[in-house]
Formats: structure tokens, sequence, C-alpha cells
């Protein structure tokens, strides 16, 4: 595999990051909603900016910064660093398809995006499943900061258990 290459998202991309977004849900069950309808996932109106990695002419990730929408960790940051939510932004939408995890496509695309919030005077939150270690690995490896626990709900009914991060301060 080539190395992998990050630049901002466009509308012809959408297909390929539909597909890598599939493809990583078969692999690691991320995410746990939006597989039904991926392009509309991935496409948001919430959408701030994002951006798409690639690597032999392929989307292999995709990473968007979102406008806050009642998110656990938008509302703890909020609530820990007075901050008002006119300056918060959502890491959202992050997924690297297996075989590019290993060239580093994941932190590249953060990167990308906290560069991004800087640039915009936003500081970025998240939240993670739990079950999804090695994205809290990145996370952690990356100096975000847990801020606390939520419970992300979905589909019918369904609950799985979360962390919120929030990014590192400039």
């Amino acid at each position: 595999m080539e190395s992998v290459t990050v630049r901002p998202f466009s509308d012809d991309d959408l297909t390929g990051a539909a597909e890598a977004l599939v493809e990583v849900h078969e692999t690691d069950g991320y995410p746990v909603e939006g597989v039904d309808d991926p392009e509309a996932w991935i496409k948001s109106e919430d959408v701030l900016a994002a951006w798409i990695a690639e690597s032999d002419g392929r989307i292999v990730g995709h990473v968007a910064v979102m406008k806050p929408q009642g998110e656990a960790a938008a509302d703890l940051w909020v609530k820990q660093s007075g901050d008002d939510m006119g300056h918060v932004g959502v890491l959202a939408r992050l997924f690297v398809v297996q075989s590019a995890r290993k060239q580093a496509a994941g932190r590249q695309l953060m990167e990308a995006a906290v560069s991004h919030a800087r640039d915009h005077g936003l500081r970025l939150v998240l939240d993670v499943m739990v079950k999804d270690a090695s994205a809290i690995r990145l996370y952690e490896r990356l100096g975000w900061r847990k801020i606390g626990e939520t419970i992300h709900h979905f589909g019918n009914g369904e609950t799985i258990p979360a962390v919120c991060y929030v990014s590192p301060s400039a």
C-alpha cells in the first residue's frame, strides 16, 4: 500500500467514503448507526468541514468536524470549561479501513480536523464507544483528555457505554 494522503472532502468522494464506511462497519462494528444510508450519514447537514484519507487512489478514511447537536461530550465540556457552545466543534465520523491503519491515516485525519478547529476558534470534543479500544488509544496518544462518560443511544432503544474526550489545548 502506498502512503496515505489527507485532503478536504468533496462531493465526488461520497461514494468511495460510503464504501469505506461499510467496510469498517463490517470489520469493527463502527458506526453503530448510519450504515443503512452511509452517504447520508457522511454528508450530514451538521458537518462544518470534512477530510478523506486516500491510498492507491482509494478512499481509506474520513473525519468530520460537526456542529454540536446535543452530544454529551459538548455539554460536559461547556459545563467544565465555562466555554460557550459556539466555540465547540464535535470530531465525528472518523473511520479508517483496517489496511490503512498502519499508515497513520487516523492520526493524519485527526490532525487535519484539529488544525481546522484551531483556525476557526473551536475546541473539539468527541465521544467514543468503550468497545472501540484502538480509537481510544489513538485519542490518548494524540493528547486528548477524558472529560467524562456517557451512554450512547441508538437504533431501537439500544445503548452502549461511551467515553467523552476534549482535544488538547492550543
